[in-house]
């Protein structure tokens, strides 16, 4: 019942930006933390950044200055914004709400 989808993944050259988006269904969204995680290739998936339900904001040292989380909950939606990115970026990225449910990710993949 309860569904999240992730779009927005593709590829892009270094110092470029993409944004992702997460769409929900079955479930009150407004009301739950979301969250952004990454996973590269035999690394541990890790947090990017997470959005309250009144939000607030919080990144990873390595991405604050350019990645923007936003919300838009009349569309049941959280938003990432990636800008300058880098290849390190390169990664699978996960949306989670409400520290439970997870979208099935995209990839995003920073090459010249």
């Amino acid at each position: 019942q309860v569904r999240l989808v992730e779009s927005g993944g593709g590829l892009v050259q270094p110092g470029g930006s993409l944004r992702l988006s997460c769409a929900g269904s079955g479930i009150i969204f407004s009301v739950y933390t979301m969250d952004w995680y990454r996973q590269a290739p035999g690394k541990e998936r890790e947090l990017v950044g997470l959005i309250t339900s009144g939000g607030s904001t919080n990144y990873r040292d390595s991405v604050k200055g350019r990645f923007t989380i936003s919300r838009d909950n009349a569309k049941n939606t959280m938003y990432l914004q990636m800008d300058s990115l880098k290849p390190e970026d390169t990664a699978i990225y996960y949306c989670r709400g409400g520290q439970q449910w997870w979208g099935q990710g995209t990839q995003v993949t920073v090459s010249s």
